[in-house]
């Protein structure tokens, strides 16, 4: 059982709620459950750090969504930061690293990636097109989605999920990482530069800045992310 964390909708957002909720894009659950595991998805707003809450999982998953409250990694607000959540910010960092203590697998996607390095003590790029010579990495207003190559390194996990050196993902973020946490390290990169995914050193976490599930039922490279995420989990259930 994979546990993803649902992020917070505001009233309205669903029609004729007139209260919030908490959801996960079906593209993901979709994606893991090609890969044969069952999601259960968790409340954001609940406190899941403490010893034990996770242990009834296999995995966790964190989802896109809106940005990092800057202040989270010393930066000053930005006008082009969008869908601030600190409840959210505080949960899914939590969640994080009790999921580290225990030793879960981990598989963070987007924003979810940006949480792993925060939660670690490393940094963003609050908005990408205020750095020079970068490819777009999300679509324009109205235009056609954003895809672009990405190199892996050998011997990484990703390389060894997507079976590649080198695979193309569905970019959909203005911000990515600048100064990478303790104990993550950059595993592929875009054309330009930009680190696209980060590893944990120990254990099995990796936080990927596309988004895989978009284009997993089609690409056997992105849906082998997942696939090798429930793997892993599976080997922890057995173990």
């Amino acid at each position: 059982m994979i546990a993803a964390v649902g992020y917070r909708l505001p009233a309205g957002r669903v029609t004729r709620w007139d209260t919030g909720a908490f959801a996960v894009p079906e593209s993901y659950v979709k994606a893991l459950r090609r890969a044969g595991a069952r999601a259960a998805i968790l409340c954001a707003a609940d406190d899941w750090s403490g010893a034990g809450e996770l242990e009834r999982f296999d995995g966790l998953l964190l989802v896109g969504g809106g940005d990092v409250e800057p202040g989270r990694y010393g930066a000053a607000a930005h006008p082009a930061d969008y869908g601030l959540d600190p409840e959210r910010d505080a949960e899914e960092i939590g969640t994080l690293q009790a999921a580290d203590r225990a030793g879960l697998p981990t598989l963070a996607i987007c924003r979810g990636a940006q949480v792993l390095n925060v939660a670690f003590g490393g940094t963003l790029l609050q908005h990408l097109p205020d750095v020079p010579n970068l490819l777009p990495h999300r679509p324009t207003e109205g235009g056609p989605a954003a895809m672009h190559a990405v190199k892996l390194l050998q011997g990484s996990r990703l390389a060894a999920a997507c079976d590649a050196s080198e695979a193309t993902g569905l970019s959909h973020h203005h911000q990515g990482f600048d100064r990478l946490g303790e104990g993550l390290s950059a595993v592929a990169w875009s054309d330009d530069g930009l680190v696209e995914a980060i590893e944990r050193q120990d254990g099995w976490m990796l936080g990927v800045q596309w988004h895989p599930e978009e284009t997993a039922a089609h690409d056997p490279a992105q849906q082998g992310v997942f696939d090798a995420f429930v793997a892993e989990a599976g080997r922890r259930t057995l173990a």
